[in-house]
């Protein structure tokens, strides 16, 4: 191994089809107070890290990835900083299911047999957890959704190659615009993922153009990236529904899963069209048929908006354990962003 050689210890995991790439070590302290803090600072000064494990040669931009850090909320076990192709959410129900099941995994929460509860620090906030554990199997997390709320609902778009674009919006710990995948000519199968993707691509490139979005305590997080395809909702059983859904990440994702963030902005919309109750639960299936289960808990007034608590339950499978070595003599490895983070994955012999 090259002197230049460094190493960062992973544990890939995935959540409905949606691989999360958990780092553990070989990374730096963080300049910051708070978890919030220390992903602005790789936000605005150190992006590397998010480019080396989502792009060529260690990764693809359909993957997501998890710092561990130490919390700043003594109620946490850990926090985490999840980075994707559009930058750094501060929240995502798919990465803390699979974050949650690697903290168990790694043995920063001891596994316990039944249902425990512990609680993370996402940039959003402390997220309760609570894991279902069998046979030593992390079967279930249970996660707290963000509150989320409905910026705007059935409005109009022209669309370029589309003509006139019904869609709502909806904030979930991010902006997702939500539309019918029916009227866009879909079925929700997976041989429609190009389409379904380059459908996404032209909404959600001309929704930026057109406005931007404000939360009402957030203030400007950026351009909407987000966007829900939604298929018809069946009721299977008493609060218990079920529906086709799809989410597209911009630039050009179509996600494996459902999302945690999609399915609790389609929980938002259902309660504002009064169609869930407190206590109904929401199953999104996706192309892959793999689902995710929300839960509508409740509501509470922010001024004049309804925001809806919620909870989201999935499960998340181990891929590998591994140690990436980034070797910054490889034309193919960009180091310039990097050297200040990984001083203490490098190996010591070198």
């Amino acid at each position: 191994m090259s002197k230049a050689a460094l190493k960062i210890r992973l544990m890939d995991t995935h959540a409905g089809g949606d691989v999360s790439r958990i780092v553990l070590g070989g990374i730096d302290p963080l300049p910051g107070a708070t978890v919030r803090d220390q992903m602005h600072y790789l936000r605005d000064d150190a992006d590397g890290l998010r480019r080396l494990l989502l792009e060529e040669p260690y990764g693809i931009p359909e993957m997501s990835v998890d710092l561990i850090v130490p919390p700043s909320d003594p109620r946490a076990v850990a926090g985490y900083i999840i980075m994707e192709v559009m930058g750094y959410p501060i929240y995502s129900g798919s990465n803390t299911i699979c974050t949650a099941t690697a903290v168990l995994e790694a043995g920063l929460v001891p596994k316990r047999e039944g249902r425990q509860q512990f609680a993370l620090e996402s940039p959003a906030g402390l997220v309760q957890i609570e894991a279902l554990v069998e046979n030593g199997v992390v079967e279930a997390i249970t996660c707290a959704g963000l509150p989320s709320y409905i910026d705007t609902h059935r409005a109009s778009l022209h669309v370029p190659g589309l003509g006139e674009v019904t869609y709502s919006v909806a904030y979930s710990g991010g902006f997702y615009a939500l539309v019918d995948a029916a009227e866009l000519g879909f079925s929700l199968t997976r041989e429609e993922e190009r389409a379904l993707a380059d459908c996404a691509h032209r909404i959600v490139e001309a929704l930026q153009a057109e406005r931007g979005f404000s939360h009402y305590t957030l203030g400007d997080v950026g351009p909407l990236p987000f966007l829900h395809f939604m298929g018809p909702v069946e009721q299977v059983a008493d609060g218990y529904y079920r529906s086709r859904s799809t989410t597209y990440v911009h630039p050009g994702v179509i996600c494996r899963s459902t999302t945690g963030t999609g399915t609790s902005a389609r929980l938002a919309l259902m309660h504002h069209e009064g169609r869930l109750k407190p206590g109904d639960r929401l199953e999104t299936i996706s192309l892959r048929e793999t689902g995710f289960i929300g839960e509508f808990t409740g509501t509470r007034q922010e001024g004049p908006l309804t925001v809806v608590e919620n909870a989201i339950t999935g499960k998340s499978y181990v891929l590998a354990h591994s140690d990436i070595v980034v070797n910054c003599t490889d034309p193919l490895v960009e180091c310039a962003g990097l050297h200040h983070m990984l001083t203490a994955g490098r190996n010591a012999a070198d």
